[in-house]
């Protein structure tokens, strides 16, 4: 019997390591970021048969099958619907200032997305400005209300603009809301979904997230994006979800969530529809693709270009980051960044390095505590390479900061869901505003302005006496930063 167990032990053995060089095979020839690899070769031999299921689970991208078919399947009739609003009359590329013609020129070839001008841009930063003016254009509505959001919390002003949504579906409003299943967990176990469905609203649980679909598609991968569109008329979005901050999280430790949103009127709002329209035909299989829009501007308005920029599965591989570095290359006097999540890879750590040496002056402003152990610790470990290299850090203390914004030169702005991690940059399902608008940008620059008044600069000489604890927990999660 003792020769049974050692052979059983023996063979268990030898499998186990089969199994861990098959494989390291796998991730080594697997195209990715070299320090992506890497950490999980890592998590693989550090943590035995834990880093192997880890990897099978959340190490690859995929999207599951039926999905991968349907977005398959889908490119052509939406590809031609992108190459229509190439023709619209808001598309001047003549037009389009010398600051976004390139990243125009790189969504235009890579996404088929032109920039449009000729929107009304309206920048909300408070959470009861926000939930409000969304639940008067909802009571407004006359046809359809599209929404799509990573989290909906129930309580305060969110239960209001629910009411409204029930109220406009009384009135013969199609509504249709597209949740991701993961960031609105509470919100599904509430007695709110069947409150709504019962007045005949549609709510879709994306990303369904179960133990029988982890062996099927990534679990990890989440709809990340907040746009809300009303009679493909109005829109928002930005880096709020759909929860009022004084029901939301309160006993997390961060204080109140702080945010801001753009409403928009103009052709862009056919745009994020479609966007929209898309998350919501991958998931349901119905096809709900908006009108072109008819685009009547005046010459006067070509001033004001808005590119907008969906990222993730599906799309263009690392194309949000591609946006972000070829802004940050172009600036000549200053960039302002906000973001709770900052987990940079390696390119864009050595952009921002790359900036800061060339004179120009940079801000990175971050929440001084974060709902995010692991990440707030790894973020930690870049603050001394960015310090030396010139780059300014503030800790944000009323809160946490949630605003995701990069101003470039106080004349342009990046605004939207995406935060500056490898999580937004090849995992998340997200949308990002590039506006080329000064009084919009010197707008959210003043509400930027308002974050410096409330952070606490960090000092190289100060951060450099930090204990040998405080930096090996830094070191530490460091090594996970890319798979964060």
């Amino acid at each position: 019997m003792d020769k049974f167990y050692q052979a059983l032990t023996i063979i268990g053995f030898v499998l186990y390591w089969l199994l861990v060089a098959g494989v390291t095979i796998r991730v080594v020839f697997k195209p990715r970021p070299v320090g992506v690899s890497l950490a999980w070769l890592m998590v693989i031999y550090i943590l035995p048969f834990i880093g192997v299921i880890a990897y099978f689970l959340i190490g690859e991208l995929n999207l599951g099958r039926t999905r991968g078919e349907r977005a398959k399947a889908m490119f052509t009739p939406y590809e031609h619907w992108f190459a229509q609003v190439h023709h619209c009359q808001s598309h001047q590329p003549n037009y389009i200032s010398h600051r976004i013609s390139a990243i125009h020129n790189l969504c235009s070839n890579r996404l088929g997305i032109p920039a449009l001008s000729g929107d009304s841009l309206s920048l909300l930063n408070t959470p009861s400005e926000i939930l409000t003016s969304i639940i008067r254009d909802i009571e407004k509505a006359k046809h359809e209300v599209n929404m799509e959001f990573y989290i909906w919390h129930h309580g305060g002003l969110a239960d209001s603009v629910a009411s409204a949504l029930i109220g406009a579906a009384k009135r013969g409003v199609i509504v249709n809301i597209l949740l991701d299943s993961a960031g609105s967990i509470d919100f599904f176990k509430s007695h709110w979904p069947k409150l709504l469905r019962k007045s005949g609203i549609n709510i879709v649980e994306a990303l369904s997230v179960s133990p029988f679909r982890m062996f099927f598609r990534r679990l990890d991968l989440r709809l990340h994006r907040k746009i809300v569109v009303i009679d493909n008329h109005i829109a928002y979005t930005g880096s709020m979800n759909l929860v009022d901050p004084q029901y939301f999280k309160q006993s997390s430790g961060v204080g109140q969530w702080v945010d801001v949103m753009v409403r928009i009127i103009g052709p862009n709002v056919a745009i994020l529809n479609t966007i929209h329209a898309w998350d919501w035909e991958v998931e349901t299989g119905v096809r709900e693709l908006p009108n072109i829009p008819e685009c009547p501007i005046s010459i006067d308005a070509f001033n004001h270009t808005t590119q907008v920029v969906p990222s993730g599965p599906g799309m263009p591989d690392d194309i949000i980051q591609q946006v972000l570095i070829t802004a940050i290359n172009q600036a000549r006097k200053s960039i302002t960044i906000t973001t709770p999540y900052f987990v940079p890879s390696e390119i864009l750590l050595h952009t921002l390095r790359t900036t800061a040496h060339r004179g120009v002056e940079v801000k990175l402003i971050l929440p001084k505590k974060n709902d995010s152990l692991m990440v707030s610790w790894a973020s930690k470990s870049f603050f001394e390479t960015l310090l030396k290299a010139g780059v300014h850090i503030y800790e944000f203390n009323g809160g946490l900061l949630h605003t995701k914004s990069v101003v470039i030169d106080d004349s342009y702005c990046i605004i939207g869901t995406v935060n500056l991690d490898m999580r937004s940059f090849w995992l998340n399902f997200e949308v990002s505003l590039i506006v080329d608008d000064p009084e919009f940008t010197k707008q959210l620059a003043w509400v930027l302005n308002g974050y410096l008044e409330q952070s606490t600069p960090i000092e190289l000489a100060v951060w450099q006496q930090r204990n040998l604890p405080h930096r090996f927990t830094e070191r530490f999660f460091s090594m996970f930063s890319p798979l964060l």
